[in-house]
């Protein structure tokens, strides 16, 4: 794959990186358990991470809006912009994807369902490569489980978020979702099919 890969939305960015702005969507059930997506990069297909349901904002459309067609087409959720609580966070990530340095604004909402049983039927091409599970999981499961986790703090807002959304706009600031990895400035992976989505 090549970075041409990345989508339209990618853009280089004054600082030479892909950029592109995203909504994410954090979804909770009845049972306080988070929707996520597991995916690789297919320059490092053994190295997964997990993530929430979202993707880039495409040229005209509002951060909810964003939010509704990405949970629409990646879990084939179908809410209305009152479902959605927030913004409640806000992320710059910088990540390698398809060998690549990219830059992501994120900006993520709450969405709390019932009963839904989520679908793939939306994924695109590149999803299908690069996406490898979408399910609901336990803050404890995703703590006890080996696979990466973006964001880092992800554990823990879901666990503060399931009590109820205190109003306040969290700002994690950059992150750079390679820090760990050593071998990040070399091979070419990250949290991003979080990218893809």
């Amino acid at each position: 794959m090549t970075s041409a890969s990345l989508g339209p939305d990618w853009v280089r960015g004054p600082d030479g990186l892909r950029h592109r702005r995203a909504a994410r969507v954090i979804v909770l059930d009845d049972d306080d358990r988070v929707l996520l997506v597991r995916g690789h990069d297919a320059d490092q297909p053994g190295r997964s991470w997990w993530f929430t349901v979202g993707g880039g904002i495409d040229p005209g459309e509002s951060e909810v809006d964003a939010a509704l067609r990405e949970l629409r087409e990646e879990a084939g959720l179908r809410l209305r912009p009152g479902d959605l609580e927030g913004p409640v966070l806000t992320r710059e990530g910088v990540f390698r994807f398809l060998a690549e340095t990219c830059r992501q604004d994120e900006v993520f909402f709450v969405a709390r369902v019932a009963g839904h049983e989520p679908s793939r039927a939306g994924w695109t091409d590149v999803e299908r490569d690069v996406l490898d599970e979408l399910r609901w999981i336990s803050t404890a499961e995703l703590r006890d489980q080996p696979h990466e986790v973006f964001p880092t703090a992800l554990p823990d807002l879901v666990d503060a978020l399931a009590e109820g959304w205190d109003g306040v706009v969290r700002h994690l600031g950059l992150q750079h979702d390679d820090e760990d990895d050593a071998d990040a400035a070399t091979s070419g992976s990250s949290a991003a099919a979080e990218g893809s989505a």
